[in-house]
């Protein structure tokens, strides 16, 4: 069997995530989108039990799963999605001096992540999890 595109190219894959998350933002730099990116990630795992985190970290390309389970605690308690004005604060949690999440953050997470998966399977996956999961993952906001 041949390497797999999406292990093959997944670094290259990731840029263009990074990009699309900015660009959908309004960001001047990837590295301004970093931070964001892990914000909502990290929050919307918080959300989640273990099960349900393996089950939606399948469904993502390699390198968005790795941000997506780095530093988890699976014996953490899970958290309420609770109100958009909430979560975007826990998304401007990670690192505050150096978070740049605008408004529309997880929106733009959102939009971004919808275009690098299989949408048929991420779709099937967030109907399985709470009902605020394929609002949060939307891409028009939370609220």
């Amino acid at each position: 069997m041949t390497l797999p595109f999406q292990y093959q190219n997944a670094s290259l894959e990731f840029e263009r995530f990074l990009v699309d998350a900015r660009d959908h933002a309004g960001l001047a730099t990837t590295n301004m989108a970093w931070n964001m990116v892990v914000g909502v990630l990290h929050t919307f795992r918080r959300r989640l039990t273990v099960r349900q985190v393996i089950q939606f970290s399948a469904v993502l390309p390699p390198v968005i799963r790795a941000l997506f389970l780095e530093q988890w605690n699976p014996d953490q308690a899970v958290a309420g999605f609770g109100t958009e004005a909430q979560l975007l604060e826990e998304v401007r949690s990670v690192r505050p001096a150096h978070n740049f999440s605008p408004q529309n953050a997880i929106a733009a997470v959102a939009r971004a992540l919808r275009g690098r998966v299989d949408q048929a399977e991420f779709d099937r996956v967030l109907a399985e999890l709470p009902p605020e999961a394929a609002k949060y993952w939307s891409g028009d906001g939370v609220a």
